[in-house]
């Protein structure tokens, strides 16, 4: 079939449907669609091989769906995702604009569809459209950002800072071991979504409308994966158990919590990184984040933490969006989970604005930051709680006494501590800072 600009290559069931739902004006998530796309064009060749479909039309079917599958009929995909709950409306939409590329005597239904249900062609693309971004864009974002925080790590291992605790000083730490564990949050948050990707890769492909697998091959499912797999180099599964494949979507929840983990590791990390910046006189000030920008349309030569604070909110939009996708995943009933296209949205949304975000943190902040070691030094030197050190030589209570005199005075804990008996080469033993701030280490 020839197709021209404009052209409307869907049919009556999604026009009804976009009638229907006159909701967000979002439709469903781009990969949703080119996965519907891939799986429908190696369903077709399948079933061509199984001897159920005719080969000349089995061919023209996937090759108009491997044109959905390379994105080039996106907007023929105009369904609110805000739609019927199972996804029935968009896998009739991509039925009917597959069926219309493909030309005279292909059927929507009898061809396009052929052992297939939405019930379990919507959800498997949902899956895999969530295991190939986070794949191939997601884990990778995050070992770039993690590249980065631990390089920042060894560049200021030795430099000495105060530590804090409770938003108070506390004994030293080196500003390198604040970037390490920095660094340590979002590698495990990285391992905390590959351990979810093997359940996401389960589909539940070949179980039709109930999980029975009625009106589909029982060698079908199968040689769809292998096909996939082949295309895509992605594990994808067979699902441990059809009814727990069909029946509810626990996979996509564990994922989405896991992304809510690394949105909180997200949000201590830039929310830290603001705070160790600020000032640069009436703050922390122990780092220098990189200027990109005017911060004030009024306050000359003011510069703000403007990607740390992009961090945190998207990472508010991702715990938003795992809390929508819990509900979503607790009102499944029976056979089915019809909360599907809320999920996919969500779910796809955080991926991508954790991949996008991720980059840019690393690329326009973290590769940046220098150190004010000036600001450090000073900090080292005047947390009072240095004086923990002195545990060891003289007491709780005697260091308690010279803590809370040089509080009140403003004085050194050097000199107070001189004044009270602690001779100087006791308290330059215990008050090493480097050494302190590598405790046990």
């Amino acid at each position: 079939m020839s197709v021209q600009a404009g052209d409307q290559l869907w049919g009556g069931e999604t026009s009804k449907a976009v009638a229907n739902f006159p909701i967000s004006g979002e439709p469903i998530p781009v990969p949703v669609v080119r996965w519907l796309g891939r799986i429908k064009g190696a369903a077709a060749r399948v079933n061509a091989e199984l001897g159920l479909l005719d080969p000349e039309v089995a061919e023209k079917v996937a090759v108009a769906a491997d044109r959905v599958a390379e994105g080039d009929f996106d907007d023929q995909f105009p369904i609110d995702v805000f739609q019927t709950g199972s996804g029935t409306s968009s896998n009739m939409n991509a039925n009917e604009v597959i069926a219309s590329l493909a030309g005279a005597g292909v059927h929507a239904n009898d061809h396009v569809n052929m052992g297939q249900s939405s019930n379990d062609v919507f959800p498997s693309a949902v899956h895999l459209a969530a295991l190939s971004t986070a794949s191939h864009e997601l884990l990778p974002a995050l070992a770039r950002l993690e590249a980065s925080l631990q390089a920042k790590a060894k560049e200021f291992r030795d430099v000495v800072k105060s530590g804090r605790t409770h938003l108070m000083d506390a004994v030293p730490v080196t500003l390198g071991q604040e970037f390490s564990g920095y660094a340590a949050q979002v590698r495990l948050g990285a391992r905390r979504i590959e351990n979810a990707l093997p359940q996401v890769a389960q589909i539940p492909l070949g179980g039709t409308a109930t999980g029975t697998g009625l009106n589909t091959h029982k060698e079908f499912a199968g040689r769809v994966r292998a096909r996939l797999i082949d295309a895509t180099g992605l594990e994808i599964r067979p699902p441990e158990e059809p009814f727990e494949a069909q029946g509810n979507r626990d996979a996509l929840v564990e994922l989405s919590g896991a992304l809510k983990v690394l949105a909180v590791s997200l949000t201590k990390i830039a929310g830290d990184l603001a705070l160790l910046g600020s000032g640069p006189r009436a703050g922390i000030g122990e780092i220098f984040l990189p200027e990109l920008q005017k911060g004030s349309s009024i306050m000359p030569g003011k510069v703000n933490p403007v990607i740390p604070e992009v961090v945190l909110q998207v990472a508010a939009q991702v715990i938003g969006n795992d809390a929508a996708i819990t509900i979503a995943g607790t009102q499944g009933q029976f056979e089915l989970n019809v909360r599907v296209p809320l999920i996919a949205r969500n779910l796809l949304e955080s991926i991508r604005l954790l991949a996008t975000t991720t980059r840019v943190f690393a690329d326009k902040c973290v590769d940046g930051i220098q150190a004010n070691e000036e600001g450090c030094r000073m900090s080292a030197e005047s947390t009072l709680a240095a004086a923990t050190a002195l545990n060891p030589y003289i007491g709780y209570d005697k260091a308690g006494e010279i803590v809370n005199a040089a509080a009140s005075s403003g004085r050194l804990l050097r000199d107070v501590a001189a004044e009270m008996g602690v001779d100087e080469e006791t308290y330059n033993q215990a008050m090493d800072l480097r050494k302190m701030a590598q405790g046990n280490l």
